[in-house]
């Protein structure tokens, strides 16, 4: 679906030399412990009418300064359409020899890779430093936690950049603006719209931009179809996201056009349902209904350890209601294992079964496991719970409590319509609808060959 959003942004861009009222701070950021020897720069605008009693908004431009948005920000806050926004611009890391040369380029591994390191990264090492920052005239940098008014924004490798640190951490962003993403196979982000389709709806609002030529380098495939895929995605997920494909290739330019426009839209009210066309999801889910904390922690009951056929043993398991077959984790692997077992309990038939999905080709950590009245099995994994299907799919995935340690958590559905998590150390409870408990001895009803 082409969207086109015509507005006055040439004329904001043609004046934007006079309207500039910030100023700027440079600063560098040396060896990462996230990204080690690394040195990322990056430079940070003060609005002239920020001051310090207020925190301020957030707007992390990736790759420095694109789209002329320090001078947009302050005509959009001058007209009141956004609030007083500090804009951060950052470069992605460097590693150099003693003698400047550069001996890694780390721009791709932390840009395009799937997983929560660069949103980790940000929050842990730039944003604090960005705080420290005090103006030439005093004033120290401050700026809000509430996500609604913190965006992100990134073309090309630092479009995906931009997305999957809002997704994994949307208690830090809750905007987000994607130019020209890599959603390819470079590091997996061909996998992003799939996982998005299966997630439960995440607090997010989301502009795409992208040229129906853009096909950058098609040894990792069309950048236009991989962006339509994951606009198609985000609206049967729930999502109301801004689409804009127009003509043109791999290039900031058409960003950059609509860049003003894309600013206004960020900041007026979200009206979305956020409601997930998903078909395991939607009619579990209570919208608006998330997991509570329970104030006494639930004592978490260790798994004897299972002997499989082979003779090894199988520490995290779950028992089909009619215990006719048995879930086990393979270590070292995304995969769970499925055992048939006879009437007499004696396993055998085991194969490869469960498929679960991953970040950034990374290593699950996997708690426990259980299976709720219909036969799905819930899995606990880093990645969230993720509710596999009869034949071993990831139908729907959770998102988990960041307190959790997903290694020691257990899962339970004791009483229908209540799931139950737990570390031992923090526990939650939450509410769904047409979740039934399992009951054991009984036969859920088959799903199908499908």
């Amino acid at each position: 679906m082409r969207k086109l959003f015509i507005s006055a942004a040439a004329a904001i861009i043609s004046s934007i030399a006079a309207v500039a009222q910030h100023s700027e701070i440079h600063a560098t950021l040396d060896n990462s412990k996230i990204y080690p020897s690394t040195v990322h720069s990056y430079i940070i605008t003060v609005p002239d009418s920020y001051t310090p009693d207020k925190p301020a908004s957030l707007y992390l431009g990736l790759d420095g300064i694109l789209c002329y948005a320090p001078e947009v920000i302050d005509s959009l806050m001058a007209k009141q359409i956004i609030p007083t926004t500090i804009g951060v611009f950052l470069q992605p890391g460097v590693v150099k020899d003693s003698d400047g040369s550069v001996l890694r380029y780390n721009r791709s591994n932390e840009f395009d890779a799937t997983d929560d390191r660069f949103a980790t990264f940000i929050e842990t090492e730039l944003l604090p430093a960005v705080e420290k920052a005090v103006t030439a005239d005093g004033r120290p940098v401050k700026l809000t936690r509430d996500p609604e008014n913190r965006m992100i924004f990134g073309l090309s490798s630092g479009g995906i950049a931009a997305f999957t640190a809002a997704w994994h951490r949307p208690d830090l962003f809750g905007k987000i603006f994607s130019g020209c993403g890599t959603f390819v196979p470079m590091r997996g982000g061909q996998n992003i719209q799939a996982i998005v389709r299966k997630h439960e709806p995440k607090p997010l609002r989301i502009c795409l931009q992208d040229g129906y030529s853009d096909t950058w380098n098609p040894i990792f495939g069309s950048w236009f179809e991989a962006n339509a895929m994951l606009g198609t995605a985000l609206q049967f997920a729930g999502y109301a996201p801004m689409l804009d494909w127009a003509e043109g290739g791999h290039s900031v330019r058409r960003a950059t056009e609509i860049f003003p426009d894309v600013m206004t839209w960020m900041w007026q009210p979200d009206t979305a349902a956020h409601e997930t066309s998903n078909n395991f999801l939607a009619p579990r889910l209570i919208p608006g209904n998330d997991w509570q904390k329970i104030t006494t922690p639930v004592a978490v009951n260790p798994q004897s350890p299972l002997t499989l056929p082979d003779g090894s043993a199988a520490d995290t398991y779950a028992f089909y209601p009619d215990k006719r077959h048995v879930a086990v984790t393979v270590p070292g692997s995304n995969f769970l294992d499925q055992y048939l077992a006879d009437t007499d309990g004696k396993l055998h038939s085991g194969q490869r079964f469960y498929w679960l999905h991953d970040y950034d080709n990374s290593q699950l950590t996997i708690g426990s496991m259980t299976f709720d009245g219909d036969g799905y099995l819930w899995v606990v994994t880093s990645a969230g719970i993720q509710a596999c299907d009869q034949n071993g799919r990831v139908r729907g995935i959770l998102t988990l409590p960041r307190d959790l340690n997903i290694a020691t958590t257990s899962i339970v559905i004791p009483i229908d319509n209540i799931v139950i998590i737990t570390d031992g150390t923090h526990s939650y409870q939450r509410t769904f609808k047409n979740l039934p408990r399992p009951i054991d001895g009984q036969r859920p009803k088959s799903q199908g060959p499908a």
